[in-house]
Order: structure tokens, then sequence, then C-alpha cells
């Protein structure tokens, strides 16, 4: 007597892969964004937004300190943020699950508009920076009159 049981193609490959993501975490896990970039979602997270006058950007960094952070606008139009995030963690430390991200990061973003570099307002409250950025007059919409003969 024959039994048929279910085939499943990727049952062998979803294993193999956990046992990869272990050995990487294992591995890479304790070390810090810092070192392995390329592995990390993107820090920090950032809405960017624009209405008729300013563009806008926040971004959630908690646990930053202020003279820890810089902000530069360059090319009219790219928008960096650069900092360290300390960790505050004794040493000697077994990691069970490490989400959050420390040490230095960079974020560069292309704005959606021209800004004005001279008027630019930045605050950072309760772990998240607002960026408040007016649009250069050449940005802003210019309404055309149109004649007719």
């Amino acid at each position: 007597m024959f039994m048929l049981t279910r085939w499943h193609p990727f049952r062998e490959l979803r294993h193999e892969m956990r046992n990869f993501r272990r050995e990487m975490y294992r591995v890479f896990g304790r070390a810090g964004l810092e070192l392995w970039p390329a592995l990390a979602v993107s820090y920090p997270p950032v809405n960017l937004w624009e209405d008729d006058d300013f563009v806008y950007a926040e971004a959630e960094l908690p646990g930053l300190k202020l003279p820890d952070l810089e902000i530069l606008v360059s090319g009219d139009d790219q928008l960096t943020f650069k900092g360290k995030r300390e960790l505050s963690l004794p040493e000697k430390v077994g990691w069970h699950r490490q989400e959050r991200a420390f040490g230095s990061f960079e974020r560069v973003l292309t704005l959606p508009n021209s800004v004005d570099p001279a008027k630019v307002d930045a605050r950072l409250e309760n772990g998240v920076l607002t960026i408040k950025m007016a649009k250069s007059p050449a940005a802003k919409p210019q309404r055309i009159t149109v004649k007719a003969q």
C-alpha cells in the first residue's frame, strides 16, 4: 500500500534560510549597524512633505543628544542628517534582540524642490527632529498671465 504525502517544494529552503539568518545574527548581530550598514534598514526613518511655501522633514531620533547631530542643506535640494547614538548598556550583557540602532549614521535625501539654505529651522523635541525649509523663489509656482489676440 502506498501513502501519499504532500510535496512542499520550499520546506528545505525555508529551513536553510532560517539557519542562515540565525548564523548571520550570531556573527554580525552584535557588531552594530556602524560596521554593516548594508544589512540595516535606513536610519533614521524620515517623513518628507511639502506645501506651497515650505518643505518639511521629520525624523525619529530617540536617545540622540543634540551635540551628536549635524544637519546640512547643500546643492539647494540635498538634505543630510549625520549623527552618532551611543549604546547606553553595560558592556558585558547577553543580547536576546537588538533592533534599535546605535553608532554613527548618515542619511542623504533629495528634496522635491530647491530650498533656501539660509531659511531652515530645525528642532529636536522628545526624540523627533522636525525641519522646516523655505522653498527658494524659483521653486514656488508662478502664475502666468495668458494674453489673447
